[in-house]
């Protein structure tokens, strides 16, 4: 618990801390209800007398607190505040029980609307950085991750896609359910759910692809390089830390591909060659961000970086630019841009700014630079599975990265990450 993120400061409660997350989703497409019931398991971090989830959009009908009929509770436009039956003090258990229901959507926010989306015919989930609080009561903080429960029940023909593994499918008063669950610890933001007309298939022995049947020879080209994308990543990262690897593709397109724990979702205009490279960034994140996460936004070039990094070894192992010639590629659009942004602490309002990725990897190739290629690889790997489903910062990035190459690179990572100017291309005088 490390308090309000001053990236979003409104939303999370420090107070306490989720450890499971149970939940029962009913959704209909054509109508765009959704109905749910939330039990959330939880810790106090502080002594406190009440709790609040963030919930936006819809409408708390029942709360109790460890069944408790007497249970007070309010729901504001963003808060779900619940009175405890008493003072409790750090490290007891309570928990929540949550009705709700009503119309997702997404939420306004300053980095455009994110959320709940509806579809053509169906939805996706879209939740970075604060979009969770839009189809669940959730404790919206980066830091505090939980397991999962999602069970999604949907009218006939539709095909529910979520976080974890799928654990069971089941016929329930006329509507097709299927369970999920996720034993690693996961953000609020990285849960996610996808419906749409779905069909599903193996690609490999741990990998599942869900998409239309129109769309299946497409998909099936398109991510025809992952396995071997996998076991390029397993080498250099260490073995795929999810439970699953579920890719999702819409039958209508999108702006941009969304990753979530174990899972990423694609539009149906991300499937020719071009977006090869996105492809291996969303699986990157699986390790970096998603498994190696952050406890506050101001350190996302940690999940972004890296996952760029991984973009330009794909190219090199699959036979495109080495890493040596992206790098200088992207270092001569870098230089080309204002050099006003300081990527350790860029701000809420450039967070996703490009420059804050491809600096970012550009800092992971000063690395590489300074300590040389073996050394490098030795920390990429040790971050990587050091860290496994832990909360790190940049300040555990830069003591880990000299201890482990065993190089002094205080003077190299504060030019990259704390100062605005751009340092000359890696490896270049």
């Amino acid at each position: 618990m490390i308090g309000h993120d001053p990236y979003a400061p409104q939303s999370g409660d420090p107070s306490y801390d989720v450890e499971t997350y149970d939940l029962d989703l009913a959704y209909r497409v054509r109508t765009n209800r959704l109905e749910g019931r939330a039990i959330v398991n939880a810790v106090t971090a502080v002594a406190t007398s009440s709790v609040t989830l963030d919930l936006i959009g819809l409408r708390a009908s029942r709360v109790r607190v460890d069944g408790d009929r007497r249970t007070r509770w309010q729901q504001g436009a963003r808060k779900l505040r619940v009175a405890l039956p008493r003072r409790m003090e750090p490290g007891e258990r309570f928990s929540l029980d949550i009705e709700y229901s009503g119309a997702p959507a997404p939420r306004h926010s300053r980095w455009g609307a994110i959320g709940w989306e509806e579809l053509a015919d169906g939805a996706l989930v879209a939740g970075q950085p604060t979009g969770a609080p839009t189809w669940f009561p959730c404790n919206d903080r980066p830091d505090d991750r939980a397991r999962y429960r999602i069970a999604v029940a949907t009218d006939p023909g539709y095909v529910a896609v979520a976080t974890g593994a799928l654990v069971a499918t089941e016929r329930r008063g006329g509507s097709d359910v299927r369970v999920f669950e996720s034993s690693v610890p996961t953000a609020a933001y990285l849960a996610a759910v996808h419906v749409g007309r779905y069909r599903t298939e193996r690609l490999s022995d741990r990998m599942t692809l869900a998409c239309a049947p129109a769309q299946r020879t497409a998909a099936r080209r398109a991510f025809a390089p992952l396995p071997h994308m996998m076991a390029v990543f397993e080498s250099a990262f260490g073995p795929y830390p999810q439970e699953a690897c579920t890719i999702v593709v819409t039958a209508d397109e999108l702006e941009i591909p969304l990753e979530a724990q174990g899972l990423a979702v694609f539009g149906a205009n991300h499937l020719d060659a071009e977006s090869e490279r996105l492809v291996a960034h969303e699986l990157a994140h699986q390790w970096f961000g998603n498994s190696v996460g952050i406890a506050r936004w101001g350190d996302i070039w940690l999940n972004e970086g890296f996952a760029c990094y991984a973009e330009w070894l794909w190219s090199e192992a699959s036979g495109g630019p080495t890493v040596a010639e992206a790098a200088a590629s992207h270092h001569a659009l870098l230089a080309a841009l204002p050099q006003d942004l300081v990527i350790s602490d860029p701000g809420p309002d450039r967070m996703f700014d490009d420059r804050v990725y491809k600096r970012g990897a550009l800092t992971l190739h000063a690395v590489r630079a300074e300590a040389g290629d073996a050394a490098f690889a030795t920390f990429l790997r040790a971050w990587a599975t050091s860290h496994r489903h832990e909360l790190v910062g940049t300040d555990d990035f830069r003591a880990f990265a000299s201890r482990v190459t065993g190089r002094d690179l205080a003077g190299v990572l504060t030019d990259w990450l704390d100062r605005p100017a751009l340092p000359p291309l890696p490896g270049r005088p």
